[in-house]
């Protein structure tokens, strides 16, 4: 054909009535049509080449040549397999993790963000690729033993049309081996994020407990206030409940069992002796810790700077902080505290696996980031808009949540 001959006047892409604008190219013997944009989706099209359009020769078509065809709807890409399957027990600790889709993928929207691996709320770092309808996750270091872990591919993983997943795609497996025990034993209190002798307050705002339970014990259901579930005031618990000593059976006795597992983990904290405690005094603000036992013998507290936990690539690195009467944080607005009071875990460290054995009561500082457990003898009180991974556990005294305090499952 005549390559002057093949454009936009002979070479006609119509939506109904309506022409679509685009490119057209000509080589030997085929003539391209590249629209400007994308087509619109499960629409019916018309194509026509018309008389306009003539050989080497300057002889034109005979006829008009005319075609249709309608554009696919738009199908979300689909996750279709996953290694290890979801539910899969006694998964190798060395386990690449694997998610194989319907179609091919965007490359570049497979990355961290949309391919995710956690332990509880810890995310679990890693390097990712895609090939050939899958991508991998390699974590890097090998997974705990005996510990379930969470897999995520978020919508923001498209094909290569640009359409994302419908929805976030989950799945859950089980490592192989004894899970890690920790060198004190919480017991039965551990389902606890708030336990106390005698009351839980939340004096104002919206505080909130999250996948944790408030117990008090032997205090009754009426010295529990202000949470919405109780007295309809301002607090909410989200996948936990309340628990008094006054409930019925057979609440109590799970409450004196709770207790006294607290009573054994905080006798635990105070007697630890192994690896030898070393001596801490005053303000731990602006200091680095590496895992282990630290023991003051008078009040502590967290102020100038923050405190920051080393876990050295350890998982399961533990510390003990041996405190023999007060211990406090402070800090101020905005949250976290941009003056100091917080505690920063790095290296792998895990609020779980720390222990506040407070001998007399804790505060949490305002607006400070907290982590760990409080095992205290007398009260806990968290200040205004201060934030905890861990628990708020007390034998004789009160929890007080003083206003928009927030408490995370470690």
């Amino acid at each position: 054909m005549d390559p002057l001959t093949i454009n936009e006047t002979s070479f006609i892409l119509m939506d109904g009535s309506t022409a679509i604008t685009g490119v057209v190219t000509y080589n030997d013997v085929t003539a391209t049509f590249t629209p400007s944009a994308n087509l619109d989706a499960n629409t019916l099209y018309s194509v026509t080449i018309t008389t306009d359009a003539t050989n080497t020769t300057g002889i034109s078509l005979e006829n008009n040549y005319e075609w249709s065809f309608t554009t696919g709807t738009l199908i979300s890409p689909m996750v279709i397999s996953t290694d290890p399957e979801d539910n899969e027990i006694d998964v190798a600790l060395d386990k690449t993790i694997t998610a194989t889709f319907s179609e091919p993928m965007d490359l570049a929207t497979i990355d961290e963000t949309t391919f995710t691996l956690q332990e509880g709320t810890n995310f679990i770092t890693g390097t990712i690729s895609y090939n050939a309808l899958t991508a991998s996750f390699v974590p890097s270091v090998d997974l705990l033993p005996g510990t379930l872990y969470k897999a995520t591919i978020t919508t923001g993983a498209t094909n290569v049309a640009g359409i994302p997943l419908a929805n976030n795609y989950e799945w859950e497996f089980t490592t192989a081996g004894t899970p890690f025990e920790p060198t004190i034993d919480l017991g039965s209190v551990e389902r606890f994020g708030i336990i106390s002798g005698v009351a839980v307050s939340n004096n104002a705002g919206p505080s909130e407990i999250h996948d944790l339970d408030i117990g008090i014990y032997p205090g009754a259901r009426s010295s529990i206030t202000g949470f919405f579930d109780v007295d309809g005031g301002p607090g909410l618990i989200f996948n936990g409940d309340f628990y008094a000593a006054d409930d019925a059976d057979p609440v109590p006795a799970m409450l004196l069992q709770a207790k006294d597992d607290l009573t054994a983990a905080y006798l635990a904290a105070e007697g630890a002796t192994s690896p030898a405690p070393a001596t801490v005094a005053g303000d731990l603000g602006g200091q680095t810790l590496p895992p282990g036992i630290y023991k003051s013998n008078s009040t502590l507290m967290i102020q100038n700077g923050n405190l920051t936990l080393d876990g050295q690539g350890d998982p399961n690195a533990e510390w003990i902080f041996q405190i023999a009467s007060d211990f406090t944080t402070v800090g101020g607005s905005p949250y976290p505290s941009p003056a100091g009071g917080n505690v920063i875990l790095i290296g792998g460290a895990q609020a779980k696996n720390i222990i506040w054995q407070v001998g007399s009561s804790a505060v949490i500082g305002d607006y400070t980031s907290f982590k760990g457990n409080v095992l205290a003898l007398t009260s806990v009180t968290m200040n205004a808009y201060s934030q905890a991974v861990g628990r708020m556990l007390c034998s004789n005294g009160a929890v007080t949540l003083t206003s928009t305090n927030f408490i995370y499952r470690p």
